[in-house]
């Protein structure tokens, strides 16, 4: 059996399900990290169909985004996800400044990366999993999975934000991300930029109900539960496991932990995109995913 090779951002899961010869839902895929305590999705999904038969309206889920990042829906972009929000962001800004390693989209949707430039920093630092100290500043930062690190939604330093709120909700798939702005006139000139309807129809409809049935700072107390979980299984099979913030932990030396454990239908995310071979990253998963990776593992050892 031919494995797909590792995409730069994890996610692969429909790729190694066709290798496999199993269905999507049958892929383990920690190699995207998701809310492990998530509310169901799928249910609220189907309460709001009727919305594919209409155009997409953004009103009420935006002033529910607004709402929960404590600030007025004038201040607040919806994208079509995270991905949308760096790349309208990075377009409008073309200037600024990573420090590597760190999420790759900043330097592909960044024209020019140089020191001095405006600085991008993910929060919690992706793919350390630390949270930036207080003091520290930046000028944009990525908070896809700060709500899920602390509890609360946004550090709140007047800082240009790029999130991602299907990470929070675990539903990839559905693409909803924002732009959390100091000011409404770098919002219209985001907006300006943004195709017309870049938030499907579904998602605009189903994201009130979505984020009034998610207890944020349970989610990420539970993840921090999940994650000590998970780095007691790993150690237990005598891995030196690096845990932080973020719902998920990183081991180093790992070599053909990623292709061994696919072939059991479980998939990791390999860091080579982040300039870390060897190195893979395994997202925080339930206790129903914890226990089938722990029996994939087992059946790794000679």
């Amino acid at each position: 059996m031919q494995l797909p090779p590792a995409g730069p951002h994890g996610g692969d899961a429909v790729r190694l399900a066709r290798a496999l010869g199993v269905a999507p839902a049958d892929v383990l895929d920690l190699s995207a990290s998701l809310n492990p305590a998530s509310p169901p999705v799928a249910p609220v999904l189907a309460r709001h169909l009727d919305a594919a038969g209409r155009y997409p309206d953004t009103g009420e889920a935006t002033a529910t985004v607004a709402s929960v990042l404590g600030v007025g829906p004038e201040l607040v972009l919806l994208t079509n996800g995270g991905a949308e929000a760096i790349a309208l962001l990075g377009a409008e800004r073309p200037e600024g400044w990573v420090e590597d390693p760190d999420f790759s989209l900043y330097r592909r949707h960044l024209a020019t990366v140089v020191p001095g430039a405006p600085r991008w920093r993910s929060n919690p630092h992706n793919p350390s999993g630390a949270l930036a100290p207080p003091d520290e500043a930046a000028d944009v930062w990525d908070e896809s999975f700060y709500g899920l690190a602390t509890g609360r939604w946004t550090r709140g330093d007047g800082a240009v934000v790029v999130g991602s709120l299907t990470k929070v909700l675990a539903c990839p798939g559905l693409r909803v991300g924002y732009v959390l702005a100091p000011d409404e006139e770098l919002v219209d000139r985001l907006a300006a930029r943004q195709p017309r309807w870049a938030v499907n129809g579904l998602a605009c409809a189903a994201l009130p109900e979505l984020l009034g049935a998610l207890d944020l700072p349970a989610a990420a107390a539970r993840s921090a539960a999940l994650r000590d979980d998970l780095v007691a299984v790993l150690s237990s099979r005598g891995w030196c496991v690096q845990a932080r913030d973020a719902p998920w932990v990183l081991i180093d030396g790992a070599g053909d932990l990623r292709a061994s454990l696919a072939r059991s239908g479980v998939l990791v995310r390999d860091c080579a995109s982040f300039g870390m071979p060897g190195t893979v990253r395994i997202a925080v998963p339930d206790e129903r995913g914890l226990e089938r990776l722990g029996g994939s593992l087992a059946a790794l050892q000679p």
